[in-house]
């Protein structure tokens, strides 16, 4: 990406090196799925990820803490993930004023090894989550290194959907589909639940691709290649693809972020048109997408 002279968001909170509270373990079989699964998805709300946490056993461990000198790498991906903050700043303040509504960004918390949230404490087992409750998005930077050792994917195109993608979910929280859809997932079977939370995490995805459209025509930030590492990733978090990476098979009814090539069809439409109007993953039956 073309990010030379971009501004770095002011909405960040650094609190990389400071104690975050708990940690969450996970025991039992059962549960390493549910922590592979939460590790490499690089999405979600924190309220699902803590309701899959708890019926998996929750087992405290305390944080540690320690005096923390971040690598100049790790400097150049703060400093890259602020600009990627701000040019979603810039992109859903222009498109939320032409639809009459007012943007309010979010903050984005980076944090180190655990963190506490307005929906509660978190481990960067976690991964990067949006918590709605404080409206905010939270990542701990090594995830980005994470996801290229475990999954063989990764490049700023491919951290910066990461990061778009969460932000995809504040947008669902203005809009009030975010509430809305959890509202129903609390009524519902886990099962479910779980297809509901296909669809929210299936618009996040198409949200970050509508991100990059226009991100890419304010800034002419795509280079070669971009797009295909975007998609590439967005493959490789799809839920048959990390239950066969984690156990060998799937299992549809425990999908909670949908098959990899939803993910990347809902990404590249977004990309692709540029339409807000295209983004309705409520309307179509299940497994339509």
């Amino acid at each position: 990406m073309r990010l030379d002279g971009r501004r770095e968001s002011n909405n960040v909170e650094d609190r990389r090196g400071m104690s975050g509270g708990a940690k969450a373990g996970i025991g039992g079989i059962g549960g390493i799925i549910v922590v592979a699964l939460i590790t490499l998805l690089g999405g979600g709300d924190l309220g699902d990820v803590f309701n899959a946490v708890v019926q998996n056993n929750v087992i405290q461990q305390p944080a540690t803490a320690g005096e923390y000198k971040p690598s100049a790498e790790e400097e150049e991906l703060a400093s890259f993930t602020k600009k990627i903050l701000a040019g979603t700043e810039d992109v859903w303040t222009e498109l939320f004023r032409e639809n009459g509504r007012t943007y309010e960004p979010p903050r984005l918390v980076l944090f180190s090894n655990a963190v506490s949230s307005g929906c509660g404490n978190a481990s960067s087992s976690t991964g990067p989550f949006y918590c709605s409750a404080d409206q905010t998005v939270y990542i701990d930077l090594s995830f980005f290194s994470s996801m290229q050792r475990q999954l063989g994917g990764g490049g700023d195109f491919a951290y910066a959907y990461v990061i778009a993608h969460e932000v995809g979910h504040h947008v669902q929280y203005l809009l009030g589909t975010l509430n809305e859809a959890h509202s129903q997932m609390s009524r519902l079977s886990q099962t479910e639940a779980n297809k509901i939370s296909v669809r929210l995490e299936l618009q996040a995805d198409f949200y970050a691709g509508i991100w990059a459209h226009y991100d890419n025509k304010r800034f002419d930030s795509l280079e070669d290649g971009d797009i295909e590492e975007g998609l590439d990733i967005a493959a490789k978090i799809g839920d048959d693809y990390l239950q066969k990476k984690a156990q060998g098979y799937e299992v549809p009814d425990a999908f909670n972020h949908g098959r990899s090539e939803w993910r990347v069809r809902w990404f590249k439409k977004g990309i692709m048109t540029g339409d807000l109007s295209q983004g309705d993953t409520f309307s179509l039956a299940y497994g339509d997408f």
